[in-house]
């Protein structure tokens, strides 16, 4: 469907994820060997906090129609910010039409979302769906993606609050209104959620087969583990990424999210934990 990146650490030029890797996000976006299209080319967007020290900053956002690989303003654009948070994403339709509304990570306030994936048959569940959420949230929904609408819903179910249970609620609720229309495999994917200074990254389908999820060894690590590797100097001790697919060959660089899980990085580092195991 498509293919995402989120980065967490000292502020960098994002074009030293999103460009430049070997397996970078543009790179992935003409040919993606882990992702269920192999072509992501209908869309992308940026996603930062500022580098400032601003308190509990807004993101900035940066949307276009034009496939990653050919627009020219994506590579000036990250090559002259610096962020300590960042989100990036390369889309491949599949169904909603190709417009800016439609392109993530999606914001709201100072929180930024973001999603691989599908909830099937959203077109047959998105009047119930849409009717789920807060009165004062409907009008924000500008697109006509799933995503979007799981983002929202997940705002009505409590994620400002506590994003891992907001999700949670959100997603359950999206399967029940899915068996009440007779399909019984709604969720799938692997999303990503940020505050501006903790990320979230979750792995979950109903069916339990969910689009693949990777996030990185700590940088200390890496380096002792290739110390020849002169690019991994250009990160602080702090660096961490989670991305639909691994940036490079090096084996033990990135280690796959298991199934049913969420991620939570904050200063104190990764952890992970179990998400919606238990049946509905």
């Amino acid at each position: 469907m498509c293919r995402w990146l989120a980065y967490s650490g000292e502020p960098i030029r994002p074009a030293l994820l999103i460009l430049e890797p070997r397996h970078s996000l543009v790179a992935q976006s003409l040919n993606s060997p882990l992702g269920a299209e192999t072509v992501n080319g209908d869309g992308f967007g940026v996603g930062w906090y500022p580098s400032t020290g601003i308190e509990k900053p807004e993101p900035a956002l940066f949307h276009s129609i034009e496939p990653a690989w050919h627009d020219e303003n994506l590579r000036e654009l990250t090559r002259a910010i610096e962020s300590p948070l960042f989100f990036s994403h390369v889309r491949a339709a599949a169904g909603p039409p190709i417009q800016q509304t439609n392109c993530h990570p999606f914001r709201h306030g100072r929180w930024l979302f973001m999603h691989n994936g599908v909830i099937a048959h959203h077109a047959r569940l998105r009047r119930d769906l849409m009717l789920a959420l807060d009165p004062e949230l409907f009008p924000l929904v500008h697109g006509s993606t799933d995503s979007e609408v799981v983002f929202y819903l997940a705002i009505t179910y409590g994620l400002q609050e506590d994003p891992i249970a907001g999700l949670g609620r959100a997603l359950r609720r999206i399967e029940e209104i899915g068996r009440a229309h007779g399909v019984p495999e709604t969720v799938q994917g692997t999303f990503a959620v940020a505050d501006g200074e903790t990320l979230w990254a979750f792995r979950y389908s109903t069916s339990h087969r969910s689009r693949t999820l990777y996030y990185s060894v700590d940088i200390p690590t890496l380096q002792g583990m290739y110390p020849e590797v002169e690019r991994l100097r250009l990160f602080g001790a702090e660096a961490r990424v989670v991305v639909s697919e691994p940036l490079n060959d090096l084996p033990g660089a990135f280690l796959e999210v298991e199934e049913a899980t969420v991620l939570t990085l904050d200063a104190d580092g990764f952890r992970e934990e179990a998400f919606l195991r238990e049946p509905a």
